[in-house]
């Protein structure tokens, strides 16, 4: 199961079925996930044993609900085809992350991976052209294929791997130490020659939480302006970041678009993917988008999803345990907590820039978040103490949670364009 789950993560990622000749028409991801799933089914690791194995499926529900409450029935089998092998993903690589090692290995498949296209960027900006046939993008930025064919995308996921670079390239690494810390610098560069605003703001993002998370709220905030103004030397978008630039002013108002649709259709919104059917720029934000699409119902329950996985984390790196008298099970519990801050990094990472993307859907975003629900119940296992998340038990707390974040949209939307 795991390995035949690391082989759709590479497929996913890399994409060789999207630009070698002969595997244009060749169904290789799905018949690696069909694969993998079938060895999940007869495996005795498959787990329900978090909050996210029952969200997810009920999101995916949700999805296909909003296409027939928005007149066309045959929308909800297509959400089923969309976001089903998603969803089976997310159930495979969860229970299969299961233990440490398989947690560091996983993260070295994303960071080697994400290294691939930093490579392919780097080839890009200096020929052109990259092995891919994919040329620069408008204004010399880079650009993959597939799901990573829009330099927001690559920046998103080089920023989301980068804290698994770094964590890989720790002291005590041995001999590939070097090799991670290559990597962690190869998707810095990375990101500089996608110039993504967003992308940017997600590595400042992901410094400033650690050096709160190590030194304080003060000192952090005092670097973040250090940060932000070292970012616009770097990116020549940075300088135009504010809301009366085009590209800014027009993502406000494809946000306060997608309020009033929400506005228009409160409970299972316009139907997932319909967006641009009633604005002619995508969303621009991916809980802007969950919300205009799928309404409060769905909003809520992506929401429980994406904020178990912080919640775990942060579970993880808040207990505190009595210091016992072996080094060995000390050594474990540290590791323990540096892949927790780790996992938590990526994802601050990762909906950072996903604040500003359209990336509700996208299957790495739930790549990741298996990671971090399999690397959840691994340490329930490894460590009794640890509560155990039911919806049962508060799952109610996301509606006022929800309700608070949609009214907090609507403020900022009216602020920013009172600034326009």
């Amino acid at each position: 199961m795991f390995p035949l789950i690391l082989i759709y993560v590479v497929l996913t990622i890399i994409r060789p079925q999207d630009y070698l000749p002969g595997l244009e028409n060749v169904p290789v991801l799905p018949a690696v996930l069909l694969l993998a799933f079938g060895s999940w089914l007869f495996s005795n690791a498959k787990t329900f044993a978090a909050p996210q194995f029952l969200i997810l499926p009920a999101f995916l529900v949700i999805l296909m609900i909003s296409q027939v409450t928005n007149g066309w029935t045959g929308g909800a089998i297509d959400e089923l085809a969309r976001f089903g092998p998603v969803v089976i993903a997310f159930f495979v690589f969860g229970a299969a992350c299961n233990t440490q090692r398989r947690v560091r290995i996983a993260m070295g498949v994303f960071v080697a991976c994400a290294a691939v296209l930093a490579l392919h960027g780097v080839e890009q900006s200096r020929l052109g052209t990259g092995w891919t046939g994919i040329p620069l993008s408008e204004g010399g930025r880079i650009q993959y294929v597939g799901i990573f064919n829009d330099p927001n995308d690559l920046g998103l996921l080089f920023a989301a791997c980068l804290p698994m670079a770094v964590f890989l390239g720790r002291r005590g690494a041995g001999m590939t130490r070097p090799v991670w810390l290559g990597c962690a610098m190869l998707l810095l560069y990375g990101i500089v020659l996608t110039n993504s605003r967003g992308a940017l703001l997600a590595v400042l993002i992901i410094a400033g939480c650690y050096v709160w998370y190590r030194k304080g709220v003060v000192i952090a905030g005092l670097l973040g302006v250090l940060g932000l103004t070292a970012m616009k030397l770097v990116s020549s978008r940075m300088d135009e970041l504010d809301a009366g630039e085009e590209s800014a002013a027009g993502r406000v108002d494809a946000w306060y678009a997608g309020l009033e649709m929400f506005r228009d259709n409160p409970a299972f919104g316009v139907g997932a993917g319909n967006f641009t059917e009633y604005n002619e720029l995508t969303a621009h934000n991916s809980f802007v988008l969950v919300l205009a699409e799928t309404g409060f119902v769905g909003f809520v329950t992506w929401l429980a999803f994406v904020g178990y996985g912080f919640w775990m984390m942060l579970t993880i790196i808040r207990h505190v345990r009595v210091p016992g008298h072996d080094p060995a099970i000390e050594a474990e519990w540290a590791m323990e907590k540096q892949m927790a801050l780790t996992l938590l990094l990526s994802l601050c990472g990762l909906f950072a820039a996903a604040f500003f993307l359209s990336r509700s859907y996208m299957v790495v975003l739930y790549l990741i978040a298996a990671m971090v629900a399999g690397h959840y119940i691994g340490a329930r296992k490894r460590w009794p103490e640890l509560p155990f998340f039911r919806l049962s038990d508060g799952g109610w707390r996301w509606v006022p949670a929800a309700a608070g974040s949609v009214a907090a949209l609507f403020v900022l939307v009216a602020v920013l364009l009172r600034t326009v």
